[in-house]
């Protein structure tokens, strides 16, 4: 290869080549090369060179002017970057592309058009010899061109990429990042365009981009070209992929999110019919109702995604187009992502909103933060003087131009936009949270008005009305000590897995069912199974929408409950999850669409139809059947093994013996690739005859709040004798004794799930005494109950070398 070469084809560059092609064009390189064999398919093309650069600096005389221009520059407050930025393009915008520069991109250009058999139109796109570093991208700095066909027109493209080496945005960019202005070269990428505007596009993270969580690979889309969801512009279509399912051959899609894709950005049409430049269309209502990917595509770019992270031994940010021509998905890009590749973090800054207002606007969630402040509203980057240090930033969207601007703010609140848009990427790489997607938050914030932007939320962020009050914890997880007992979450909302699988938990002791049903189902089971028999007209209707998209109705139910398990049981894998079947009493489930009809009224819902009687009634076996089937989806289907099934509210050995059997009936067989069924230990008979019950399950939850209830005959509900209601008296605590004693003699593993442990050390360490196995927490309790149960191993006597946390967090198992 000559190192004075103007252009360079794909197929003779590799990652060595940065210094010669930019980091862009040498990944692009590298993977032409390198991963095509494994089925990757990049789309041909070719760079120009350093050399390139350098001769049309040198042939316009454009070093010692540019050089003694930039150093015109005021480094510290950027006061005269525009006028120095403007100068500078004007510089290079007025030179002259030479003349063996011009032939030989003019003579890559044909060569390339002559492997199609038609026209072809390509990107020209920049790429700076310290751009996509693994500890600085440039992403987004420098000028691209799409749909350019014709020499002339590329060549032209090439100088304008040139050009855009000196905006301002990448100017300061440079000082920021300690680079030499005029040690950095531009070479130009020049690819054959996929047909994306006749199908989609997006962006892949090989690591979830909020916290950096290692299992998951991130997937966005939208219709049409893809710049729509690198910029921001639209709410794309999310995806999550399980990595260990992609290597094992699992089905690997955790889960899906539908976005709204209000834009698609197709090609334009010049006044002769001819396509040139491109435009944004409004998307038609029946596409924005439709995934951009088949489960198919989405699990073939994961693959590819996994396997380009592997190659380059890097968590990697990827862009990816289908051909709406032939139907076929490409790899555009890679670079390395530079936000979470130092590894992952040991210390969490912790935010909890401790008081409600008005919510104005509901967003995605980029960060953890709660803040408070002044909102105000910007157009354009050039009304940018408006936004006074402190305040809150709402816009329609954000692009590059906007990173001088985006400094001042204390959070990011955008209309457009998903995780991967410029606004979300800035956000982290400024250390701010960020509400995107809000599609009317312009309309509904008023200028100067004072708001709370909650991104501490879980998925959705928040943006209320006011000054609302939040307590913040920091958090160092190398000074937190670990008990010998495993500590274990209870977990709710699905959407808090990512965040809350980085705290120095051994799994999930509790996962309820009851919030998957109530907020993403929110269809009675029954009312689908048997929707021909529903009555409630305004419920059919209902029904009828919520499920337009689904084969099946029933096929809604197991769908929605399946992704929801997985996503916390890929969060935490390979710890394990306990998911604790519904548990919802005849007044809850009656509470949800179509509910009424399926539903008796009973006088105490609290000791009625709930639990394991439910689930092999005549009036509810077909709706746990579709409970199973989303679990045996998650276990069997996804590879999710360190999934458990837990059943609620077993009152006799016989009917735990029905539900056993019933289940394996349902696909979810007892031992099968592991599966452990437990049992809720919360009535006097799981006590009284435990022996009994560990002869059908395999291990016991013990849940505190009903146990006491059962035991001191007092309904938890009741506001009038509450103050009776305690898990420390006696009667409550020799029952506890007596089931871990009993537990253990059978050798069945033990838990218990409850806030006591947390708040009262006394009760932790009666629980340690009697040699109980785990303790499951809520989040905020967590900490303090580990606290309390190395206290209590302590004065037993018991306390040992806590393991290190990236051991904890990765599920390696505990000392004996």
């Amino acid at each position: 290869m000559a190192q004075d070469a103007f252009t360079l084809f794909f197929r003779e560059l590799t990652n060595d080549h940065v210094a010669l092609v930019g980091g862009k064009n040498a990944s692009l390189g590298e993977m032409f090369n390198k991963l095509k064999e494994k089925g990757i398919s990049v789309p041909d093309g070719y760079a120009t060179t350093a050399a390139a650069y350098g001769l049309f600096l040198d042939e316009n005389g454009l070093r010692a002017p540019l050089t003694e221009l930039l150093a015109s520059l005021d480094t510290k407050e950027f006061t005269n970057l525009p006028e120095v930025g403007a100068r500078a393009r004007s510089l290079v915008h007025g030179g002259v592309m030479p003349a063996a520069v011009g032939a030989a991109i003019t003579d890559a250009y044909q060569t390339l058009c002559a492997e199609y058999p038609e026209d072809i139109q390509v990107a020209v796109r920049s790429s700076a010899t310290a751009e996509d570093l693994p500890t600085a991208s440039f992403a987004g700095q420098h000028d691209s061109f799409l749909n350019v066909r014709g020499a002339h027109a590329v060549v032209e493209a090439c100088q304008k990429c040139f050009v855009s080496l000196f905006n301002d945005r990448a100017i300061k960019y440079r000082v920021l990042n300690q680079f030499d202005h005029m040690g950095v070269a531009l070479s130009v990428g020049v690819q054959t365009m996929v047909r994306s505007d006749l199908a989609s596009a997006g962006v892949a993270f090989t690591i979830e981009p909020e916290t950096g969580h290692d299992n998951l690979i991130y997937l966005t889309g939208s219709w049409g070209l893809g710049e729509n969801v690198v910029q921001g512009a639209v709410n794309p279509d999310e995806y999550y992929l399980f990595k260990p399912a992609l290597r094992n051959g699992h089905r690997a899609l955790v889960t899906k999110k539908l976005g709204d894709k209000a834009k698609t950005m197709r090609y334009a049409t010049g006044p002769d019919g001819a396509t040139a430049g491109i435009v944004n269309h409004d998307t038609p209502l029946e596409q924005r109702g439709l995934f951009v990917l088949t489960e198919a595509e989405a699990e073939q770019l994961g693959r590819w995604c996994l396997q380009i992270e592997e190659h380059y031994r890097m968590p990697m940010d990827i862009e990816w187009a289908k051909d709406g021509v032939n139907d076929q998905l490409y790899i555009v890009q890679a670079r390395p992502e530079t936000i979470h590749h130092g590894g992952p973090a040991l210390r969490l800054h912790e935010y909890h909103r401790t008081q409600d207002g008005p919510v104005l606007a509901t967003g995605k969630a980029v960060g953890s933060q709660v803040v408070s402040g002044v909102a105000r509203i910007i157009d354009s980057p050039a009304d940018g003087h408006r936004l006074l240090p402190g305040e809150i930033l709402v816009t329609d969207s954000t692009s590059p131009d906007w990173n001088a601007v985006l400094k001042n703010a204390a959070v990011i609140v955008t209309n457009k936009g998903g995780r991967t848009s410029h606004a979300a990427i800035v956000a982290r790489e400024l250390g701010l949270s960020a509400v995107v997607g809000t599609l009317d938050g312009t309309a509904k914030i008023k200028d100067g008005q004072v708001i709370t932007v909650s991104c501490a939320e879980g998925d959705a962020g928040l943006v209320f009305d006011g000054a609302l009050a939040w307590e913040e914890t920091d958090l160092d997880l190398t000074r937190v000590a670990r008990p010998r007992t495993k500590a274990l979450l209870i977990l709710a909302d699905p959407d808090r897995a990512l965040q809350l699988a980085r705290y120095p938990s051994q799994g999930v002791g509790l996962m309820r069912m009851e919030f998957v049903v109530n907020n993403a189902i929110r269809i009675h089971p029954m009312a689908l199974v048997d929707f021909d028999k529903l009555t409630d007209q305004h419920a059919r209707t209902e029904i009828e929408q919520l499920t337009a998209h689904y084969n099946s109705k029933p096929e809604y139910f197991v769908d929605k409950l399946a992704q929801a398990i997985a996503f916390v049981a890929a969060a935490f894998y390979p710890r394990e999850v306990i998911v604790r079947l519904s548990d919802f009493k005849t007044n809850e489930y009656a509470n949800l669409v179509g509910g009424r009809q399926f539903e008796p009224a009973e006088e105490n819902p609290m000791l009625g139809f709930r639990g394991a009687s439910r689930y092999y009634s005549a009036e509810y076996r077909e709706g746990f059947r579709l409970e199973c089937a989303a679990l045996r989806r998650v276990r069997l289907d996804m590879g999710l093994t360190n999934v458990k099934v837990m059943v609620p509210f077993c009152r006799t050995v016989a009917e735990g013996r029905k539900v056993v059997a019933l289940m394996d009936e349902f696909g979810l067989k007892q031992g099968e690739e592991g599966l452990e069924i437990y049992v809720m230990a919360e009535i006097p008979s799981n006590v009284i005859l435990a022996r009994e019950f560990a002869e059908v399950f395999d291990g016991f939850s013990i849940g505190s709040n009903d146990l006491t209830q059962l035991a001191l005959g007092i309904d938890r509900d009741s506001a009038i004798i509450s103050h009776l209601f305690d898990e420390r008296n006696e009667a409550v605590t020799q029952l506890l004794a007596q089931v871990i004693q009993t537990a253990k003699a059978c050798g069945r593993p033990i838990g218990l799930c409850g806030q006591a442990p947390s708040d009262y050390p006394d009760f932790a360490k009666l629980l340690v005494e009697q040699g109980i196995d785990s303790i499951s927490f809520t989040a905020d309790g967590l900490l303090k109950g580990m606290a309390n149960m190395v206290l209590a191993e302590q004065a037993l006597g018991r306390e040992q070398p806590a393991p290190a946390v990236q051991e904890v967090l990765d599920g390696e198992p505990m000392p004996a």
